[in-house]
């Protein structure tokens, strides 16, 4: 007797697989609980037109996935956080704030979907978004200390090249007097 199981059943298949089994089984197990139906013609044709139209659906499922980890592929973050003098960060920096870093560049993602190893010093690392179960996107992002992102520019730039910016807006000044 040839049955379509409507669900997984082990060590017989998988839904949409069209199985033989007994008779007996197939009536009394499957069929009544609603494992599975009778593979008549029309509801092999229907289970055909069902996947085609699932096949299309996934495929735009994956297409979208694909687009929005080359955007996330793009992004970098910095999440400022609270620091020791030691370089220790109180607690840990988690997905929720990867999320949130994430939502005020304009991008939606559940923070269920974003894996992080432990974050628990100063430093940079890399984030995984499961899009889709073939789809992933890694966010590189930088830890840093309260207060440090404003610093740390100012930091990189050699103080000898500001002086000479302040100088002519100094002499601009007194001719505009």
């Amino acid at each position: 007797m040839e049955i379509i199981l409507k669900e997984d059943v082990i060590g017989l298949g998988y839904k949409n697989d069209i199985v033989n089994v007994k008779p007996g089984y197939g009536r009394n197990y499957l069929i009544p609980f609603g494992k599975g139906v009778i593979a008549s013609e029309s509801a092999k044709k229907q289970l055909a037109e069902d996947l085609k139209q699932k096949a299309v659906k996934l495929a735009k499922i994956k297409a979208d996935a694909e687009a929005l980890a080359e955007k996330l592929n793009a992004v970098s973050l910095t999440i400022a956080t609270k620091v020791s003098s030691a370089g220790v960060i109180y607690g840990s920096v988690n997905s929720l704030q990867i999320a949130e870093e994430l939502q005020k560049l304009g991008f939606q993602v559940d923070r269920k979907t974003i894996v992080v190893k432990d974050v628990k010093e100063v430093g940079n690392y890399v984030a995984t978004v499961k899009l889709h179960k073939e789809v992933a996107a890694h966010v590189p992002f930088t830890v840093v200390a309260e207060g440090a992102p404003v610093a740390a520019p100012v930091a990189e730039t050699p103080a000898v090249e500001e002086a000479p910016v302040a100088e002519p807006v100094a002499e601009e000044t007194p001719a505009e007097e």
